[in-house]
């Protein structure tokens, strides 16, 4: 019985998503092609592997059973590739970390470059995701380890806290919300905001619990910097939300207002994400270890 790894990547995506089409989007696939990649796979093993309905799919038992051993195949797949482009030492190759975008413009720089400076035929290919995209790549053995918020379901993956990431609320000193102290999302719904790029996975997921809070947030422009977002703030063209990091050190600069957020999704730490210590590559446990150091 032979299973192609791409075959084995298409139908984690689709079980997770619950549909072929959001799972074919996941993998990069075109419908037409994940379809007949799926049909293959069941006429490969000779059971059906999904249950196909008008909302989506759910796995079988032998569909449960094949999502299992793929991610575990994924995962050593994964470990052996560190291995093998580390030579066992962590001085070459290419090493991939997911991250959320806090942990990437705020903490990573404060803690990465004495690591890799000592390793100079190394690269590290940083991924910007949103925290439940990360945990979702590892869960499937997809990736071997990220830095995400603990807000996020971890889905029984191991969360190492490393820096505090609370999200505030940012206002110019003339704005009407300037005097509060703290609040919540909700009572600022009917206002006008200044956000980032629609790519940001810090964007992304603040714009989540704006929709679930029942109303998206109104945004009048979209910057690609913290930097750029606090000036627009500072010069009352809305509202803003990001990394108390960020507003200490740019509030000295613009003189805006900083409102503690209190809904629980923005009462957030930053933590090493993994499946298990064991499976990590050499390189990858070096990696973490720096970066959990205090």
């Amino acid at each position: 019985m032979h299973f192609d790894l791409a075959d084995l990547r298409l139908f984690l995506c689709v079980t997770d998503a619950g549909s072929i089409t959001a799972g074919a989007a996941a993998a990069g696939l075109a419908l037409a092609s994940a379809s007949e990649r799926l049909r293959n796979l069941e006429a490969e093993v000779g059971v059906s592997l999904l249950t196909r309905h008008a909302r989506g799919v759910v796995t079988t038992e032998a569909g449960e059973a094949l999502a299992h051993h793929a991610r575990l195949i994924l995962q050593q797949r994964a470990v052996l590739a560190g291995e093998l482009q580390g030579f066992a030492s962590g001085a070459r190759g290419t090493l991939s970390l997911y991250a959320n975008t806090a942990a990437l413009t705020e903490f990573i720089p404060q803690r990465l470059a004495d690591w890799l400076a000592a390793r100079p035929e190394l690269h590290l290919d940083l991924k910007e995701r949103t925290s439940q995209e990360i945990v979702r790549t590892i869960a499937a053995g997809l990736a071997q380890a990220g830095i995400v918020s603990d807000a996020v379901d971890s889905e029984a993956l191991q969360l190492q806290p490393v820096a505090q990431d609370h999200l505030v609320l940012i206002a110019a000193r003339t704005h009407s919300m300037a005097a509060r102290h703290k609040l919540h999302l909700a009572d600022v719904l009917s206002e006008r905001f200044v956000g980032l790029a629609a790519e940001s996975a810090l964007q992304q997921h603040i714009d989540h619990h704006a929709r679930r809070c029942g109303h998206p947030l109104a945004l009048r422009v979209r910057m690609k910097t913290f930097e750029g977002l606090c000036n627009m703030v500072a010069h009352g063209v809305g509202l803003g939300i990001v990394p108390q990091s960020v507003a200490i050190r740019y509030g000295r600069k613009y003189g805006f207002r900083q409102i503690a957020l209190q809904d629980r999704w923005a009462q957030r730490q930053l933590c090493l994400c993994y499946r298990h210590w064991d499976e990590l590559s050499s390189t990858m446990q070096s990696l973490l270890n720096h970066l959990g150091a205090r």
